[in-house]
């Protein structure tokens, strides 16, 4: 399928590994010129060219912390003007609820929410003034089916969710639309550390412990970036104009929920 998006420009953060990295691929796949930002410069050049070469897109790195004001600033500046956003972060660290305080709650808003809200604040008023846009946020199957030891990011990302759904249904009308993907488990760094800890805990070797976090998914299996990064294409192309405020679930069946 021709998404529609061939000469687009897109800008997506946390973009050199994992599900970032995923999206970046995918867009790049139907055309679209890329701007990657990632905190690490040597693995985000080597995906920068990996993409140049596979599909013979223009992309730009800029590397900086985009939760940090001066470097999302910097990023702000060197991505321009763009028609497509991706935002993506990692994840707070897990614990119990007795184990965070303020500082740490603080922290995980500014990565999972408080960000994604100034990228999109910088951004839409422009794709609103050209008369269309994309907004695609990465956030957690947590929001729909809170889980217990991530507390932090149950918490940061349902309050970008309930900015998404009220701000999405404001700027529609011009063409931009504003949505959600909710990953479960997928083959990434953050599915390595997470299996390494219930390993830790449960004094069962990571490949034991992904056996067992596998038989509770339906599909038997953890997701892949570039499963992921399609569905995410797929929801930046000129086909998505009617999708607006929504959370899509990629979890493979997990989340036992009938909406």
């Amino acid at each position: 399928m021709d998404l529609g998006i061939s000469g687009k420009r897109a800008l997506v953060t946390a973009s050199s590994k994992g599900l970032g990295r995923g999206c970046a691929e995918a867009l790049a796949a139907a055309g679209v010129e890329l701007v990657l930002n990632a905190r690490g410069a040597d693995a985000l050049e080597a995906t920068a060219e990996a993409i140049r070469a596979a599909h013979g897109v223009q992309v730009t790195t800029v590397v900086g912390d985009v939760t940090d004001a001066a470097d999302r600033a910097a990023v702000l500046d060197g991505a321009g003007q763009v028609d497509i956003l991706v935002t993506n972060a990692g994840g707070p660290p897990p614990g119990m609820w007795t184990d965070w305080e303020r500082d740490d709650f603080v922290k995980a808003l500014d990565a999972n929410m408080l960000t994604p809200i100034a990228l999109i604040k910088a951004l839409v008023p422009g794709m609103m003034e050209r008369g269309w846009g994309r907004v695609v946020n990465i956030t957690s199957v947590s929001v729909k089916s809170p889980v217990a030891v991530l507390g932090l990011s149950n918490a940061a990302r349902a309050g970008l969710t309930g900015y998404v759904a009220g701000t999405s249904r404001q700027v529609a009308a011009s063409g931009v639309t504003i949505n959600n993907l909710l990953p479960g488990i997928h083959a990434t760094d953050r599915a390595v550390s997470l299996d390494a800890g219930v390993a830790a805990a449960a004094g069962i070797t990571a490949d034991e412990a992904k056996t067992r976090r596998e038989a509770t998914i339906p599909v038997h299996r953890y997701g892949t970036p570039e499963e992921f990064g399609a569905t995410c294409a797929f929801l930046c192309s000129q086909h998505a104009g009617f999708i607006v405020g929504q959370n899509i679930l990629l979890d493979g069946g997990a989340t036992n929920t009938t909406m």
